[in-house]
């Protein structure tokens, strides 16, 4: 199993991602992401793996890869379909700086699923997203 991780460009929160992806799933279906580069290593992330969301510079969720299968974008490019779940997981946030495209991310390296009402989080965890980003803006975090 192997994990993609991916900046949610112009996404602002976790509400505003599931708000573009119901309206991408309904035009569209089935729920996918586009992305320009074919992962080589395709069978393992099919394999259980998953794509983890960078929102707003902190990696939120992320969304079981169902398939990887190629396409083309509407100027005939080729481009590889990420099928998703549309279950979004939140999972501990973690700071993440910018990058392009897409990285490789290894189970070992990918933040923990929060589960609703677990009685574990605590600390920075325990805290709203929104708050987290304003106090690591701050430096504080």
């Amino acid at each position: 199993m192997l994990h993609l991780i991916k900046l949610s460009v112009g996404v602002k929160d976790i509400a505003h991602l599931r708000e573009v992806q119901a309206r991408r799933a309904k035009a569209e279906p089935p729920l996918r992401h586009q992305t320009r580069m074919f992962p080589k290593r395709a069978a393992e992330i099919e394999d259980g793996g998953s794509i983890y969301w960078v929102i707003a510079g902190f990696v939120q969720v992320r969304q079981r890869i169902l398939e990887v299968r190629e396409e083309q974008w509407d100027d005939g490019t080729s481009c590889a379909g990420l099928v998703l779940d549309p279950t979004i997981v939140q999972v501990a946030a973690r700071p993440m700086k910018p990058f392009q495209g897409w990285r490789y991310l290894a189970p070992e390296a990918a933040p923990e699923d929060l589960v609703a009402g677990r009685a574990e989080t605590r600390g920075v965890d325990a805290l709203p997203p929104k708050l987290r980003q304003e106090l690591t803006a701050l430096c504080l975090l």
